[in-house]
């Protein structure tokens, strides 16, 4: 014979519960026909797991229950594997009777009279160990083995509790576990959102991937599942969802009236920008305080955002909120200087420049303007100023860093924007500072090539320049 007692189980399972005490039970059976049998319980992690009962007698043929107690704790004891075990130890008892001193002796003293009956493991289950689990699976090399057994403890309902979790804790292997042992992929949180709109939050596109591919739907008046990918900057959920849901609007709205470029804007999440605008997206509409999102770009002083926008409609930023305040306003309220080219200076440069104001050329420059300040057509303030041929505006523009040699959309340098329009003392004036005629763009009338030529330096400009040019595009 090589044991005297046999478990009713071959794993002691003890539910967690956060802050209580927490039990189980398991019954040992006597094997023998006509003699009692003295038990003794021990753990191999007793200040964890004790007994209310160390030491027993069974009588023959007879079972006694036994109380595992785990000690009450905030959090469930350290994971260590090989997992806590009860070992078992018997030993004859012919007499049937023994108090628990001699029953402590007679496990003290090894030898032949001590039979190993068992070694049971323990297992810690419940839906409190499983959200610890989940809560810390980073930090848990084998998390997914004590997962398996955590869950073997909980209802249908309590799958679906845990299903939430598992969604913003972002690992998309427990999700699908949870999914397949019966979890709601189709459950809401306590504001009527999706499983979908918790996993964008959390920023996983895998877990994404999994409820989409198990038929998870989303609300549109609800869940603004693009609104919450444009706030964390991921262009790549934003392409799953479009692809997947056909009637993705990106031109829906939130509570506040904004749409997803909106959100990117206040952000300065510059793709999103240009992701939703591919995809439709305005932007220029107007939230329910009449702002833009350059206005909210604006006020938190994202450059890129404001460059991309403006890219994209250079007429938006005229537009004033409900305060009558255009998105430079903003900017200036937020002391966001760099922003006041781009926003307004630059206009005033330019206007500036038209005119012939070099004090207001100053000004500008002084406040902040970028002197190669682009429009929407790519004519910078020099432009502007050679067309006009207003020449003391032109000198005090290359003095502060003006480029001669920047062409706009159509290819045209401020030297041929001055030959365009007969500004001959300008036209001198910029070559003399460095301007390159090119003799594709421009064509003179009564004019030996030579005049232009790159060989000859210096040019002798001002003895064989004609009076009359004429325009010629690239």
């Amino acid at each position: 014979m090589d044991r005297l007692v046999k478990p009713d189980v071959k794993e002691v399972e003890i539910a967690f519960k956060r802050g209580q005490k927490c039990t189980t039970t398991f019954r040992l059976t006597n094997l023998m026909h006509t003699m009692s049998v003295a038990v003794s319980l021990t753990t191999t992690n007793p200040s964890v797991f004790s007994f209310t009962q160390v030491f027993s007698i069974i009588p023959p043929l007879s079972s006694s229950s036994y109380n595992l107690v785990l000690s009450q704790s905030p959090d469930p004891p350290s994971l260590c594997s090989p997992p806590d075990v009860i070992t078992v130890k018997s030993a004859m008892l012919p007499t049937g009777k023994a108090h628990m001193e001699d029953l402590r002796r007679l496990f003290s003293r090894p030898g032949s009279h001590i039979f190993r009956d068992a070694s049971i493991p323990i297992s810690i289950v419940g839906p409190h160990f499983a959200e610890y689990l989940i809560s810390n699976h980073a930090q848990i090399s084998d998390v997914y083995s004590y997962f398996n057994r955590a869950i073997s403890g909980c209802t249908r309902s309590e799958f679906t509790t845990l299903l939430k979790s598992a969604v913003l804790s972002g690992n998309a292997i427990l999700v699908a576990k949870l999914l397949d042992i019966g979890g709601d992929v189709n459950c809401k949180d306590s504001e009527g959102q999706s499983l979908i709109t918790q996993a964008i939050k959390a920023g996983n596109i895998e877990v994404v991937r999994v409820l989409i591919a198990s038929d998870c739907l989303i609300d549109n008046l609800i869940d603004k599942v693009l609104h919450e990918a444009a706030a964390i900057n991921r262009v790549d959920i934003m392409e799953v969802l479009c692809s997947h849901f056909k009637d993705i609007d990106a031109n829906s709205i939130d509570l506040h009236g904004r749409t997803p470029i909106h959100v990117a804007a206040s952000y300065g999440h510059v793709e999103v920008i240009r992701f939703c605008s591919s995809i439709g997206g305005k932007v220029d509409s107007v939230d329910c305080n009449g702002c833009t999102p350059l206005h909210l770009a604006s006020e938190k002083g994202h450059l890129e955002a404001v460059e991309c926008l403006l890219d994209c409609s250079g007429y938006i930023k005229y537009a004033v909120n409900k305060e009558g305040k255009t998105a430079f306003a903003l900017a200036v309220e937020n002391g966001n200087s760099y922003l006041y080219s781009l926003l307004q200076l630059g206009d005033a440069l330019h206007r500036a420049a038209r005119l012939g104001d070099v004090n207001g050329i100053k000004r500008c420059i002084t406040e902040g303007a970028n002197v190669n300040d682009r429009d929407q057509n790519g004519w910078t303030p020099l432009h502007r100023a050679a067309f006009k041929g207003r020449i003391e505006s032109v000198k005090a523009l290359i003095s502060h860093g003006g480029r001669v040699d920047v062409v706009d959309d159509l290819g045209y340098s401020p030297l041929h924007c001055a030959v365009e329009a007969g500004q001959v003392q300008v036209a001198l004036f910029l070559i003399a500072n460095g301007a390159k005629a090119n003799l594709k763009s421009i064509k003179t009338k009564n004019c030996s090539p030579s005049v232009f030529s790159k060989e000859k330096e210096p040019i002798s400009i001002e003895a064989e320049l004609p009076v009359e040019f004429e325009f010629c595009k690239l």
